[in-house]
């Protein structure tokens, strides 16, 4: 038995780097009677003959894992965001802040398209990078999306780390690491206008050597699945607002209606983004009136 870690899945075969080799694998059967899904960056016991033929015989404890995109075990997630084409939306960027915050798994946002915007454009989004890069986010904006200044900046925040890229489809997560690593060669996809979402291009989720680091190239997607944390929770992981939640009035505010809240007083006085809370209040709405979803035996 050796251990390694779950460098690539495809159609059910899962390649495992081990002790400088790489290993091809399936699950042992066990796996799916307890619903039990190996995930990439997952660190495994496994037997294997030959590197071509092996099986998975246990995954080792998770620091933390993403069902979307899936994968486990990872130290940071660069949310690709395109500014135009498709178009750009500060929900769809909160949502997705908010899934790595809630898994734990330190945010980078990388803003594309740049040079697809004029002047003016391009002045309101150095105002929202301003605004992020506050609450703390490490945010990369250039006039020129692949500019050496943009790449070098995220070539040292990637080195010696593991990190997902992720982002909606088309917003040019596969170009980003073409020109990081021009020897990778993805493919890439054209935008479709009719239905303003990408193609999706990515056919597998794997975790290739970038930068002195491992990087997660997964398949895009044009929304993200709905949360399933209580809507009391929410503002956790607002991380402006859990910093000042403790200077409201009552325990357990929410931010809404309460008399006496930190959240909405910093709000009024300019110090919190807009755009950020009008996403909170949605998102908040969303949660206290999902449903509980229950499993069904087929």
């Amino acid at each position: 038995m050796a251990e390694g870690q779950i460098r690539q899945s495809l159609s059910g075969f899962y390649d495992i780097y081990s002790e400088g080799k790489m290993y091809r694998t399936r699950a042992r059967g066990n796996f799916r009677k307890r619903k039990i899904t190996p995930l990439v960056g997952d660190r495994v016991k496994f037997d294997s003959s030959s590197p071509k033929e092996g099986y998975i015989l246990e995954i080792l404890p998770r620091d933390n894992a993403l069902t979307r995109p899936p994968v486990a075990n990872i130290d940071q997630g660069v949310v690709v965001t395109a500014v135009a084409a498709p178009e750009f939306s500060t929900n769809l960027l909160d949502r997705q802040l908010i899934a790595l915050e809630v898994s734990h798994i330190a945010p980078v946002i990388y803003f594309t398209k740049t040079d697809l915007i004029d002047d003016d454009r391009y002045q309101t989004f150095e105002t929202l990078a301003a605004g992020y890069r506050k609450i703390g986010y490490p945010v990369c904006l250039t006039r020129e999306p692949f500019a050496s200044t943009g790449l070098d900046q995220l070539r040292d925040t990637l080195a010696g780390k593991e990190t997902v890229i992720m982002g909606q489809t088309g917003a040019g997560k596969s170009t980003l690491l073409n020109h990081l690593s021009p020897e990778l060669t993805l493919a890439t996809g054209e935008i479709s206008t009719a239905l303003n979402r990408g193609r999706h291009t990515t056919r597998k989720v794997s975790l290739m050597p970038v930068a002195n680091g491992l990087v997660a190239d997964t398949p895009g997607f044009s929304s993200y699945d709905t949360l399933t944390i209580d809507y009391r929770e929410l503002g956790q992981y607002f991380p402006e607002f859990l910093n000042v939640a403790s200077e409201c009035r009552f325990r357990g505010c929410v931010h809404v209606n309460e008399p006496g809240c930190a959240v909405k007083d910093r709000l009024a006085a300019g110090e919190f983004m807009q755009s950020r809370y009008d996403n909170y209040l949605q998102l908040l709405t969303l949660l206290k009136n999902q449903k509980p979803i229950y499993n069904k035996k087929k």
